[in-house]
């Protein structure tokens, strides 16, 4: 049986519009199925990698002795409100003045703690970056070298939401793990 053209000439128009979209995506249809995707599940290696484990523990470690500091100023915040509540009828007007400003101070220092501390530029987020940034830095260069091995031209992250569908067979995860975890137990970083 033959080919049924359409007898319309604008249906063959539309046809032959189609085909050339159709032929002109080829090549890259092509391409792509000669690419080599591999892909990391990143929460797991922050679960899994020792090195990750420690600097989370370390920083969650600092940041409750911030808590604990900003606790211990604010005790001695509500520890003044208290003194001249109850102190205030009875004490002259210069020694209650003394008080007030030494609230003043004690506020002032607890606020300043807790932005120099939680601000938007404050130290946790800095200390979190930084912690962070050395763990990326282990975990891209073990990437790297495994993708190089592996002959792969893009790895993505399914922890990021941007893995729809993958072969399991394309993971590089457990091998990235062994590797980061070789180089920390060799001291390669």
């Amino acid at each position: 049986m033959g080919r049924v053209l359409p007898k319309s000439p604008i249906a063959r128009a539309v046809l032959a519009a189609v085909l050339a979209v159709a032929a002109l995506g080829m090549p890259s249809l092509a391409r792509a199925a000669d690419s080599r995707i591999g892909y990391i599940d990143s929460g797991r290696i922050w679960l899994e990698f020792k090195d990750a484990q420690e600097a989370q523990q370390r920083f969650e470690r600092q940041v409750q002795g911030w808590r604990d500091e900003a606790a211990e100023k604010q005790k001695g915040v509500e520890q003044l409100k208290q003194e001249l509540k109850d102190q205030g009828p009875v004490l002259s007007a210069l020694k209650r003045q003394e008080k007030e400003s030494a609230l003043t101070r004690s506020i002032s220092e607890y606020e300043s703690f807790i932005q120099d501390i939680w601000g938007p530029n404050g130290r946790a987020t800095q200390e979190n970056s930084r912690a962070t940034e050395e763990i990326i830095a282990l975990v891209r260069r073990s990437v790297e070298k495994i993708a190089g091995q592996r002959g792969l031209e893009l790895v993505l992250d399914a922890a990021g939401g941007f893995v729809i569908y993958a072969d399991r067979s394309l993971d590089m995860t457990n091998e990235v793990l062994a590797e980061l975890n070789a180089n920390a137990a060799s001291g390669g970083r």
